[in-house]
């Protein structure tokens, strides 16, 4: 990768942020946040200096600015600033339409989808509170860059408040197809905040082509085949295809550090079973854990010699506790833990394993080394970095990766092994296929991982970014005519 281009400064716009900030009896206390997303654009910033607007956690009444954080609090590189949420906004804004509504949209679950106008109008004032923040530190020179479907009206918002800005946009989660997206009533208008940036950028291909369908029904925009710059309104547009990376070198450190390794040791010992397979999630109903363990379940039916040799781990990290859904999610991914363990278990040894909690760096390293097969089956997912994660750790070439299709990051890994999550029988023959591998073939899939991995790690991804922010230059041409596809959008909601 050569040097990136020259960036003057950088304004960040994200719902949440590198800081956790709460109020404690002894004042304001601000902690670092761990999050994807932070670890993937925190070095960006830190190259370029600059300032990142965030909402941090805390829901105040009224809501308002809460000030600036330097980050970090010595030496700073840049400097957070906090926006606040009001707990009607909380409700409605970000577990109403983002997670309850965009979401589930952009994962293909229609079903899930809450429609509800006042929800919409809530993310509305958000966003224009967070284009108004951005507006008063942007100065001429910077580059403003806006993260997730949370923030998509922003660059319109933006845009109307300094003309001349360069905004670029990273949209972290899938883009759907046509016929899912425009079931929103709100299409047209988050299309048009995501087309007033310079450049924009997805997981993979196909949600670049999803977004650019969508865009070409519902707005009419007129994309030449194959191409993916364009004329839009008098600016040039860049949509992009940009798979985040991991920082492959601290993963390799920690899978080299002696106490990680005895604690994986440790995880082996206590499995007690030749195998380990290993499952580490969010507590999502996009992971797809239950169809996960039914898949485990058929396993173990159809493969009786097995019982002995084999335990499932299964991680799962809890998310969202305080949604209904989710708490329901929980009891039956445990409930069907218990009755696998009911139907298959011996004496004192049980085929499951089920843990709910995070984990430490150095806990899921040392998981990832003691897990001979990593099974990563997601019904649908933006990327899914465990499965980047578990490849850079394997540094004898050994273990086995076992990917979703539905997962972006299936794209890059083409030497995993494939299996369709909503066929698990289908899984538990891909299943069947890895434990009977020949260590020559794990090894041969594995060096292959691994090169994808270290080729496009986290640092070629930001100095990608780098260089497609600092060739945002808005370009005046003649504007595209456009109007919408008759019919589409008579019966919105308004």
């Amino acid at each position: 990768m050569s040097n990136p281009k020259t960036l003057e400064r950088l304004l960040v716009v994200s719902n949440r942020g590198p800081l956790v900030i709460k109020e404690t009896a002894v004042g304001t206390s601000a902690s670092r946040a761990v999050s994807g997303l932070v670890s993937a654009v925190e070095p960006v910033i830190e190259k370029t200096g600059g300032t990142w607007i965030a909402w941090c956690g805390r829901k105040t009444n009224p809501p308002g600015a809460g000030g600036t954080w330097p980050v970090p609090s010595i030496q700073p590189r840049y400097v957070v600033r906090e926006l606040t949420l009001t707990p009607h906004e909380y409700r409605n804004y970000y577990l109403g339409f983002a997670n309850g509504c965009l979401w589930p949209l952009a994962h293909s679950f229609i079903d899930r989808c809450v429609i509800d106008l006042q929800q919409w109008e809530a993310y509305q004032a958000v966003n224009r509170r967070f284009a108004t923040a951005a507006a008063q530190e942007w100065r001429e020179g910077d580059v403003v860059w806006v993260h997730d479907f949370h923030l998509a009206l922003v660059p319109e918002m933006l845009r109307r408040e300094h003309p001349q800005a360069r905004i670029a946009f990273f949209w972290h989660i899938p883009f759907p197809s046509y016929d899912i997206f425009s079931t929103l009533p709100w299409a047209r208008e988050l299309l048009r905040g995501l087309l007033n940036c310079d450049s924009l950028a997805f997981h993979s291909d196909l949600y670049v082509d999803n977004f650019l369908h969508c865009a070409s029904r519902i707005l009419g925009l007129k994309v030449p085949r194959g191409d993916r710059t364009f004329y839009w309104e008098g600016r040039t547009i860049s949509v992009r295809a940009l798979p985040i990376g991991i920082d492959t070198e601290r993963f390799r450190a920690l899978a080299s550090d002696p106490r990680v390794r005895r604690q994986a040791a440790a995880i082996r010992r206590a499995v007690g079973t030749p195998i380990l397979v290993l499952g580490a999630d969010r507590l999502d109903y996009t992971k797809g854990i239950l169809e996960r363990l039914q898949a485990i379940e058929i396993f173990l039916e159809k493969y009786p010699e097995y019982r002995r040799e084999i335990t499932f781990l299964q991680v799962a990290v809890p998310t969202r506790t305080e949604w209904k859904d989710y708490r329901e999610l929980r009891r039956a991914v445990e409930e069907t833990v218990g009755r696998i363990n009911g139907r298959f278990g011996e004496q004192w040894r049980v085929p499951v394993r089920y843990q709910f909690r995070s984990l430490s760096p150095e806990q899921l390293v040392a998981h990832y080394l003691a897990a001979d097969i990593a099974l990563v089956t997601p019904l649908r997912d933006g990327l899914n970095l465990v499965a980047k994660e578990y490849v850079a750790c394997r540094l004898d070439n050994s273990g086995v990766l076992i990917l979703s299709p539905f997962a972006g990051a299936a794209e890059q890994l083409t030497e995993a092994v494939t299996a369709n999550p909503y066929h698990p029988h289908h899984v538990a023959e891909q299943l069947r296929y890895a434990v009977e591998m020949s260590p020559e073939e794990k090894s041969r899939r594995m060096k292959l991982l691994q090169q994808t991995v270290e080729e496009y790690d986290l640092t070629y991804w930001w100095q990608s970014i780098l260089d497609s922010l600092a060739e945002t230059r808005p370009r005046k041409v003649q504007p595209l005519s456009w109007k919408a596809t008759p019919g589409w959008g008579e019966a919105r909601i308004r």
